[in-house]
């Protein structure tokens, strides 16, 4: 029996975790999950699925999670420093799936067991990729990627050599606004980026699919697992997302991964490797689809991609730098704040802003100094939005 835990269950790519393991809950015994403020969602999950323990990063949350579990046996633990108590418990296979940075000091615990790491928080790989790859390697685990993207390129390098790859597309949908007039983008509202063509996920990552800040961290992300330069990697529009990378050997040879657009062919993939197993996933009719297309993106409706190639050619900390300003441009547009495109012109100050101290930039990769300037650049970030308003 396979111990696992979830981190982020309360997610989209939580909820598509757990729907896999019920139907297969005696292979499973599950240690730990954990969520934020869907407290009734975390309950009845970790009593269905007979966890050890359930953890909400909120400890002023903590009296309603004891109250859904009174009788269970379900333990119940809350902010911080429970997460990191239940990323050292033993388990298998732990789904690192918590929202943004906040999943960074999880997720090298975890490694720190010498487990599987299932990698859905690209996060960690662009705020502080050299670290969570050098932790893994001291302490003999595994760092499985979950964005299916990356799990796309890395399917495609079984049994090739990195050395013969030269180039990784990733693909996007285009998010919400892809046909939209550019004039058009300045007054877009939150419910409308909040809508996505394609796939089902949480609010903030569609928002970010629109704005593709999504895609700009998956190309940092891409750069750090697989260990590329920034100029072997390519975006491509892709409507349909069907195809969800290809990589391009040095032979002239391209080799792209289909699907349907549904997470669980990824995680599915995370969670059963090496093996493959049957997975309730669509399988694609390519005679009904007809057409695939593709486009090159357009920087100035997508200005975060050429932010990410300028963090990547800057490189110490400000992989760190642009995910914070990111993130807290985008709460100040969940709030009201400031228009859909001006997270992006935020961004762009905080990383010219922050790039200027140097000496914050280029230290050591710690968990303490990726910490330190995230802190800054959210500052900043904050300072930014204010003008903004002002």
């Amino acid at each position: 029996m396979q111990k696992i835990s979830i981190f982020g269950a309360t997610g989209s790519i939580g909820q598509s975790t757990i729907d896999l393991i019920r139907r297969d809950l005696s292979s499973y015994d599950v240690v730990a999950l954990t969520g934020g403020r869907n407290i009734a969602r975390l309950a009845a999950d970790a009593i269905e699925l007979g966890a050890d323990l359930a953890v909400t990063a909120y400890e002023e949350a903590l009296p309603e999670l004891r109250q859904a579990l009174a009788g269970s046996g379900v333990e119940a633990s809350a902010g911080q420093a429970a997460l990191i108590e239940a990323a050292a418990r033993p388990a298998d296979w732990i789904m690192s799936a918590i929202v943004g940075v906040a999943g960074l000091a999880p997720g090298l615990k975890a490694l720190e067991q010498g487990t599987t790491l299932a990698l859905a928080n690209k996060e960690s790989l662009v705020c502080a990729g050299r670290l969570l790859l050098d932790t893994a390697k001291q302490y003999g685990a595994r760092l499985l990627p979950v964005d299916s993207e990356h799990s796309a390129v890395f399917q495609g390098l079984v049994g090739e050599d990195i050395s013969a790859v030269e180039r990784i597309v990733i693909t996007a949908s285009g998010g919400a606004f892809r046909d939209w007039p550019l004039e058009n983008l300045k007054t877009a509202t939150l419910a409308q980026a909040s809508a996505h063509p394609n796939w089902d996920m949480g609010q903030r990552i569609t928002i970010d699919s629109a704005s593709m800040f999504n895609k700009a961290l998956e190309v940092i992300e891409t750069r750090e697992y697989f260990g590329v330069e920034p100029e072997q990697i390519e975006v491509l529009v892709h409507p349909e997302s069907l195809v969800h990378a290809l990589v391009g050997f040095r032979d002239g040879a391209l080799m792209a991964h289909l699907g349907a657009p549904d997470m669980r062919h990824a995680i599915g993939y995370a969670l059963h490797w090496p093996e493959r197993r049957d997975l309730p996933v669509a399988r694609l009719d390519l005679a009904q689809i007809g057409q695939l297309n593709f486009s090159t993106p357009d920087l100035i409706r997508y200005p975060a991609l050429s932010q990410a190639s300028g963090v990547m050619q800057r490189g110490g900390l400000m992989g760190a730098v642009f995910n914070a300003a990111k993130e807290r441009a985008l709460d100040h547009f969940i709030a009201g704040d400031i228009g859909f495109t001006d997270m992006a012109e935020i961004t762009a100050r905080v990383l010219e802003r922050v790039e200027t101290q140097s000496g914050l930039i280029d230290s050591a990769m710690t968990l303490d100094n990726v910490t330190q300037i995230d802190h800054i650049a959210r500052k900043s970030a904050d300072v930014a939005a204010a003008q903004t308003i002002g």
